[in-house]
């Protein structure tokens, strides 16, 4: 069978229910290896473009993807949670005016050692030092970390994203202050509109239309996340926006931002994020993995992962005096950058037209770095699988005062 017959039948429908199986079962079977389904989902799709020549400028696989990428920072979004964030607020403003300085450091060194502008420094610079919430958040359960730990952690990682948000804006729109005031007053304009649009749904809609509550969202977070790319500051920001605005809403319309709410925004993600992983892969070029490259990914792994985590490490010492080993146990589910690195890697390349081996850099950087917490837990922790469940198919031990979901061995659905 030709190459070109074996690229006709993947881009067919039976191709697709191919795609499907290849990205919903096999991930699940190399989880006994702790490798992530959502690297998995990522090398499929490097394989299939550069080894095939298949999916490359799918438009199907782009809406899924999409879909994937406003899932995953909708629920980051819904789960900023604003109180916790006021009580940790002397450790948390600490913690981003360090993320500050570092930012500010690792812009200088990406400037010099490889001859970029300030704009695209900066942009390599967040690719390199902010967490995915949305991973993190997502797999905070399987660390077995104690409350303090996870509340930590949790506030960290949503604090450094939305600070990482606005940094990007604000590097996005800098061409010309034209440019940023009408971006920035756009973007007000969505941030006052967004609440009116909710009170009218719970007001007018939602008393007379049971349960169309996440249909609402959902395609809140579409509108939103399309007019933000429009703006140039890609999907992630409005599909944010909307999950952080939802959750003004839990008094007038509790089943807005409710812990089912939550949970079902959580299995959307995880249904259509392996789909954005997926494109992420197949959008590659094999220029990327040039051995520039793949030097450059080594050398950001070896220098940015150890100084972000011993940033976290001695500020919490200083900050809180605990100990190396629970100060550690905060720092390395931060590490992980997977999908705002690859959202970064892609407006560097569009936008930026940076070099190849850059590109390719961070793609290595980010795939070794989302193994972290795998092997500092000596568990896999960063798997895109049904919330509740461990990697070995048994039950996650539940938090502290929570009934733990049931498992697929007991003969009910974990996703319903």
């Amino acid at each position: 069978m030709s190459l070109d017959s074996v690229r006709a039948f993947l881009e067919s429908e039976l191709g697709y229910i191919v795609l499907l199986f290849v990205l919903f079962v096999i991930p699940r079977i190399l989880q006994r290896w702790r490798i992530p389904s959502a690297i998995t989902a990522f090398a499929v799709g490097v394989i299939c473009s550069m080894g095939l020549g298949a999916f490359s400028n799918d438009a199907t696989v782009h809406l899924l993807a999409t879909f994937g990428i406003v899932g995953l920072f909708l629920f980051a979004g819904l789960d900023v949670d604003v109180s916790l964030l006021r009580r940790e607020a002397r450790v948390v403003s600490q913690h981003l005016a360090l993320r500050l300085v570092l930012l500010a450091g690792a812009t200088l060194a990406v400037m010099h050692g490889l001859g970029l502008d300030v704009r695209a420094s900066v942009i390599v610079a967040l690719a390199l030092l902010t967490p995915s919430t949305g991973f993190i958040l997502d797999s905070l359960d399987r660390f077995g970390l104690t409350g303090d730990e996870r509340r930590a952690v949790k506030s960290k990682a949503i604090a450094t994203e939305v600070l990482a948000l606005a940094v990007l804006f604000l590097v996005l729109q800098s061409m010309s202050p034209l440019r940023l005031l009408a971006a920035t007053a756009a973007l007000a304009a969505m941030i006052l509109l967004l609440p009116v649009v909710f009170r009218l749904f719970a007001e007018k809609i939602a008393p007379h239309a049971p349960k169309s509550e996440f249909a609402f969202l959902l395609m809140m977070a579409v509108l939103a996340a399309y007019a933000t790319r429009q703006l140039g500051v890609y999907y992630l920001v409005g599909a944010f926006l909307v999950g952080i605005l939802a959750r003004r809403f839990r008094e007038s319309l509790p089943a807005l931002a409710s812990e089912r709410m939550l949970h079902a925004v959580e299995v959307f993600a995880s249904f259509f994020a392996p789909f954005y992983f997926f494109s992420a892969g197949a959008a590659l070029r094999p220029t990327d993995f040039s051995l520039g490259g793949l030097g450059l990914g080594l050398l950001f792994l070896v220098a940015a992962v150890p100084i972000a985590a011993v940033v976290v490490i001695l500020h919490r010492r200083r900050a809180l005096g605990e100990p190396f080993s629970q100060s550690l146990r905060v720092a390395a589910p931060m590490v992980p950058t997977l999908v705002f690195t690859l959202v970064l890697a892609s407006i560097l390349r569009e936008t930026f037209s940076v070099p190849s081996y850059v590109v390719g850099g961070l793609v290595v950087y980010t795939v070794l770095n989302s193994l972290v917490p795998s092997l500092a837990f000596g568990a896999f922790a960063f798997a895109l699988d049904a919330p509740g469940l461990s990697t070995e198919g048994s039950p996650t031990p539940a938090p502290a005062g929570k009934i733990p979901p049931a498992s697929a061995s007991d003969g009910t659905d974990p996703l319903s």
